[in-house]
């Protein structure tokens, strides 16, 4: 399998659902004959990116995980001799009662929701190497400029005690230059919690919002020098601009940012959620700067009868839910 066209550079995200329910299994499942491995091994062979952000990966200190899974699409005829990843917040414990249930060390008790460290992680491969990284994910939600906090009756929820340890990053917030022969390309990358699963003081939903508001700060240089361009702001932002749960217009903002592209503004939904709550959204952004020069774009969803949908799954197991989303830029 090749990859794409020498004069372009295929970028790509990916929410591949991968995380299991404890450490070490996603790694078991990986290098046995797992449907779901097969199955998303066919997607991203098919459509080759040169740089691939993946979302639910678990994490692991030396990344044994990640890497195995590279190999395995090494074993396509994919070549990522570069692979990134950092720590995640999500299972990371806390000791404290983080969504005011009343209860302690539960996976929703973690800096970003997890059953153990490192699950549903973020990683990068790629065919060239990367850049020094800056890391977000240890700001904490108050300390963002212009931070939306959930309060109960005038007062923080769920403790003050609570939002003195709170992160704002779900999973992750990192830039990172890709070091490509004709110059960098930087990559802004996250994977934003869902705005659901809390009570009227609209915990996750303030906190997506203001995880996607982030990128926005950044480029204003509210939170250090702005990146320069070209860059590409990717990843899961759990929120679609019009329809289903969440504040959709924190999504609208950054879409209209003038600084930004949205080539696929009219590419549809990328993930397949239950009928008909939350149904079929638009929560996967590929968003290039102004200055890039997009050659193509698309979201892999083959239709029942179109080519390619048999490669969606493997013994009747999905790849995944979410469809991964790539756009071919060139400088």
């Amino acid at each position: 399998m090749s990859f794409a066209h020498a004069e372009t550079i295929r970028v790509a995200t990916y929410d591949v659902e991968l995380t299991r329910k404890g450490p070490g299994i996603m790694l078991r499942d990986i290098t046995r004959d797992d449907p779901q491995v097969a199955a998303i091994t066919q997607v991203v062979t098919h459509l080759a990116p040169d740089i691939l952000f993946l979302q639910g990966v678990d994490y692991d200190a030396d990344l044994l995980g990640a890497k195995a899974l590279r190999d395995r699409l090494g074993k396509g005829g994919l070549d990522y001799p570069h692979v990134f990843a950092l720590p995640p917040n999500t299972g990371d414990p806390t000791g404290l009662d983080m969504n005011g249930d009343g209860r302690l060390h539960t996976p929703a008790d973690a800096q970003g929701y997890g059953k153990f460290r490192g699950a549903g992680g973020m990683v990068v491969l790629s065919r060239w190497p990367f850049g020094e990284a800056t890391d977000f994910s240890a700001l904490l939600w108050r300390d963002l400029p212009e931070a939306t906090l959930p309060e109960v009756n005038g007062q923080p929820f769920p403790s003050e005690e609570a939002r003195a340890i709170q992160r704002l990053s779900s999973n992750g917030h990192w830039v990172l230059p890709v070091l490509h022969p004709d110059g960098p390309v930087t990559l802004m990358l996250f994977a934003a919690g869902p705005p659901v699963f809390d009570g009227p003081e609209d915990q996750n939903g303030l906190r997506n919002a203001d995880e996607i508001r982030l990128w926005s700060h950044l480029l204003d240089g509210k939170l250090g020098p702005a990146p320069e361009s070209p860059f590409v702001i990717m990843g899961g932002a759990n929120l679609d601009p019009q329809k289903g749960e969440g504040r959709h217009e924190a999504i609208q903002a950054l879409l209209a940012d003038l600084r930004l592209q949205d080539p696929l503004a009219r590419a549809g939904p990328t993930v397949d959620w239950r009928e008909p709550t939350p149904g079929d959204l638009r929560v996967d952004y590929v968003l290039p700067s102004a200055d890039l020069k997009v050659i193509d774009t698309g979201v892999f969803w083959p239709k029942p009868d179109d080519p390619g949908h048999d490669l969606l799954s493997v013994k009747d197991i999905k790849a995944s839910r979410h469809h991964m989303v790539w756009v071919d830029i060139t400088f």
